[in-house]
């Protein structure tokens, strides 16, 4: 689903991202974990096409990155840190919006679905500059997917939410995962990671340091990879 060869990404005369390797598998669920710096959202925009990789190759889909962003971006489901809504609609308005423009059918009925989904039926036509952080990061979440995307980018979506946003969340990446939909997550979150995703990659310094398997949910498994790989401790 995603091939990722020697790929680069130079800001500033910075290197962010330092010759990075990866394949994903379609349908993993796939965690990023890494300090702040490490090159996490860089990665996830350039496989976003937000920004352009300095050297490498992207495959996504069988599809070459810098020569098809178009496609590419029909087949992405992209939740940044900023929700992205227009915050003097309502839920279904967004919806609405964002679904005509991947060309959904039946989009006002797949809106209301979605909206009930994140638990926000009695907000329908609440306009979001109203709502609070995790009702608004519902919505997102909602818009993220409003047309079945093959592939979901999600860039710290657990922060800022309480416990029943976070399980709505969880509930919708597994939802996904079992349409076949393949998802990449940075988070800091690593209880999050270890119980709904598959896969981890460790992220610093612009290199991915580890890459492992997920069984039965061990977070201690995955804090303990981590100490090792970013803070030393063994």
């Amino acid at each position: 689903m995603i091939e990722i060869k020697k790929l680069t990404k130079q800001a500033d005369n910075k290197l962010i991202l330092r010759g990075v390797d990866l394949s994903i598998k379609k349908g993993e669920t796939v965690a990023i974990l890494g300090p702040n710096g490490a090159g996490k959202s860089t990665l996830l925009k350039v496989l976003a096409t937000l920004i352009k990789p300095t050297s490498g190759q992207v495959l996504v889909n069988g599809l070459e990155l810098r020569k098809n962003q178009i496609k590419i971006k029909n087949l992405l489901g992209y939740l940044p840190h900023s929700s992205l809504l227009y915050e003097h609609y309502s839920p279904f308005e967004n919806l609405v919006f964002f679904g005509n423009i991947y060309g959904v059918k039946d989009v006002e009925q797949k809106a209301r679905k979605l909206i009930k989904g994140v638990d926000l039926s009695f907000f329908l036509n609440e306009p979001v500059k109203n709502f609070s952080r995790g009702m608004i990061q519902r919505v997102a979440i909602a818009r993220a997917i409003i047309h079945d995307p093959e592939i979901l980018l999600l860039d710290e979506p657990h922060t800022g939410l309480d416990q029943g946003a976070i399980s709505i969340l969880n509930n919708v990446i597994l939802a996904m995962k079992k349409k076949g939909t393949t998802t990449l997550m940075v988070t800091h979150d690593f209880k999050q990671a270890a119980e709904i995703c598959d896969r981890v990659l460790i992220v610093k310094n612009g290199r991915i340091v580890d890459d492992f398997a997920i069984e039965n949910c061990n977070l201690g498994f995955v804090t303990e990879k981590y100490e090792f790989q970013v803070e030393g401790v063994s």
